[in-house]
């Protein structure tokens, strides 16, 4: 779902999309499941977000970091509740096309981007762990000879259990990927026929055993109120999880996404609310008990063990995306852009051979950021730091002033001089919270 557990306080508000579906339409560039994250999406702009400003209407003292997102279109087979920009495979890929086209792509982005170091890469799909050994050799070669790579760039591949081959998965840690993003969903081999998935429980267990063996840093993508899903049912995939003591994880509610196969036909057997919840609360239970801290709306983490990558996206950090369907996040001094690249993979390989992969290219309504930023940052369950909302979006705080001491009156926020941070009341209703900055900002 596009704001990734959201749905799993409907035990306590239940109406989320109903009365908020501006955001809908808006997180069609910020899809969080099923994987960790990355920016793909229908195609969808922000109705407020008008053509490219004026410079000099915004003042950015200083640009925020920046990642880069790449997205591999291709999967094995594509799974009925997922929206996201992928397709099956049925005539083998055209890996060295596209990698050509990829390496296009980030050249001719150089522009925009120059001189600016990179600090994370995450690459997404589809199921990125299709491509060859040498394929992501190249690739990774022709990102660090293009762009002034950070020596301790965090570099995440997503990967899912039917791909892994333990000396594939070596070479892939031996070409620069140092972190692997699993997407295992449930231990249950009846769950997992359920979700339309191509491995069962035995292969999602060897998978993490592979992981542990190559990477020593890695995140576990989980799902949970699944079709007939009991609560034991979803406590056994936990703690499946937990014993494997995984760095990071990624745990979200099943969701049936506009378009999908679930959408058109929904799986008998669905968790209600109730049931839902409870499931909830006995994860976020669990994960605490095990030492993990739920950072944020959907990511549960060991110490230090947080995923870089995406804590700039919720720190409205910028990124750079790269290959079908991927969007973009890029500031100037004067303005902040967004971009989004052609979406079918033909179309997108043949535009950017001519050096012309961005379909849209639109510049942030100013009126519009504090709403974007206060968006990101609420997810954070730690908040942010006063000072980051100016440093980001050029805007003086006060002008969400009015609706920030407004959630501290209603107990969804608390500050001080130094940081601002959702109340645990707050998190429960995230909906309420954020929109209380949406009715505050141009998006209509």
């Amino acid at each position: 779902m596009p704001f990734g557990s959201l749905a799993e306080v409907k035990k306590y508000s239940s109406q989320y999309f109903e009365i908020f579906p501006e955001v809908v339409s808006y997180w069609q560039y910020f899809h969080v499941y099923p994987c960790e994250m990355h920016y793909l999406g229908g195609g969808f702009m922000m109705n407020s977000v008008a053509p490219i400003i004026t410079p000099g209407t915004l003042r950015l003292g200083v640009l925020p970091p920046l990642s880069l997102y790449i997205h591999f279109p291709w999967c094995a087979r594509k799974c009925p509740y997922c929206d996201f920009n992928s397709y099956q495979v049925r005539a083998g890929i055209p890996e060295s096309a596209y990698l050509e086209a990829l390496r296009i792509d980030l050249e001719t982005a150089l522009p925009q981007i120059w001189g600016r170091r990179v600090h994370t890469v995450f690459i997404g799909g589809g199921t990125p762990s299709l491509l060859s050994a040498d394929g992501m050799e190249r690739l990774l070669s022709d990102v660090r000879a293009l762009l002034p790579l950070d020596p301790e760039a965090e570099i995440t591949m997503e990967a899912n259990p039917g791909t892994f081959e333990s000396g594939k998965f070596k070479a892939f840690r031996d070409s620069g990927i140092n972190r692997l993003s699993v997407g295992i969903q449930s231990f249950n081999s009846r769950m997992l026929r359920q979700l339309g998935r191509i491995h069962d429980g035995d292969e999602a267990r060897l998978a993490v055993e592979i992981a542990q063996r190559h990477f020593d840093n890695f995140n576990l993508d989980l799902m949970y109120a699944l079709p007939s899903q009991t609560l034991r049912e979803a406590q056994d995939d936990i703690d499946t999880a937990l014993a494997f003591a995984p760095p990071h994880l990624s745990i979200y509610h099943l969701t049936l996404e506009q378009g999908t196969a679930f959408a058109k036909q929904p799986p008998p057997g669905l968790p209600d609310d109730e049931a839902s919840a409870d499931m909830q609360d006995m994860i976020r239970e669990k994960t605490s008990v095990a030492g993990y801290w739920h950072y944020e709306v959907s990511a549960y983490a060991q110490p230090g063990r947080q995923a870089r990558h995406n804590l700039n996206y919720w720190r409205f950090g910028d990124y750079l995306g790269i290959g079908p369907g991927a969007h973009s996040k890029i500031s100037f001094p004067d303005r902040i852009v967004r971009q989004m690249r052609f979406m079918q993979p033909k179309a997108y390989i043949e535009q950017t051979i001519q050096r012309m992969p961005v379909q849209e290219e639109v510049a942030i309504a100013p009126q519009d950021l504090g709403f974007e930023f206060m968006l990101n940052a609420l997810r954070l369950n730690d908040g942010f730091e006063a000072g980051l909302f100016t440093e980001r979006t050029g805007l003086p705080l006060i002008t969400i002033e009015k609706t920030l001491q407004q959630a501290v009156a209603k107990g969804l926020l608390v500050r001080d001089h130094m940081t601002i941070r959702p109340t645990e009341l707050g998190q429960r209703f995230l909906n309420d919270l954020q929109q209380m900055f949406l009715q505050e900002s141009g998006v209509s």
